[in-house]
């Protein structure tokens, strides 16, 4: 298996698999090459199937890339109503709905209590869409994901949990 080794005064290894699907070592200035081979050797099954899941993301995110024009307008038709539902439901009132081309995050709340929705959430089923939508309302109350952020999700969607799983796992 090729890998890098980079290393620093540190006093563990890890494995890292980078955004460009590189396997990439930290390992400690004194450790050995010997070393870090064997560690690298104990850990295959795992750099594998790591290698394999960023391979399945990296497929899934272009195939939402050729699909932009439609899932914007999905984004536009579709989040707001959910905003406007759910906020009635548990009394938030976001001051801002705004439609994004966030890559790492599927929702976000400002300090000023804006909610931001990526237009690639539309690439998931509807129940990971209402959660997101009611993730980031409950931010509006807590700023935060304490205990009292995740109750009030579960207030009004118990099976949050379920649908949160939707949106890690790759379609």
């Amino acid at each position: 298996m090729e890998y890098t080794v980079k290393r620093s005064k540190r006093k563990t290894v890890s494995i890292e698999i980078t955004g460009e699907r590189r396997v990439l070592v930290r390992a400690p200035l004194y450790m050995s090459l010997d070393d870090i081979d064997g560690f690298v050797r104990k850990y295959g099954g795992w750099i594998d199937k790591r290698l394999a899941d960023a391979e399945r993301q990296a497929e899934f995110a272009e195939s939402v890339r050729l699909m932009e024009p439609e899932l914007r307008k999905a984004a536009q038709t579709v989040i707001p109503p959910l905003v406007e539902r759910y906020s009635e439901l548990m009394g938030l009132k976001p001051s801002s709905v705004r439609i994004t081309s966030a890559e790492k995050r599927f929702g976000s709340c400002s300090g000023k209590n804006g909610v931001c929705f990526s237009w690639r959430l539309m690439a998931y089923p509807t129940p990971a869409v209402e959660y997101v939508v009611v993730h980031e309302l409950a931010h509006i109350k807590h700023h935060n994901h304490g205990r009292e952020f995740y109750a009030l999700i579960e207030k009004y969607m118990p099976d949050w949990k379920e649908r949160r799983k939707m949106l890690r796992t790759v379609c």
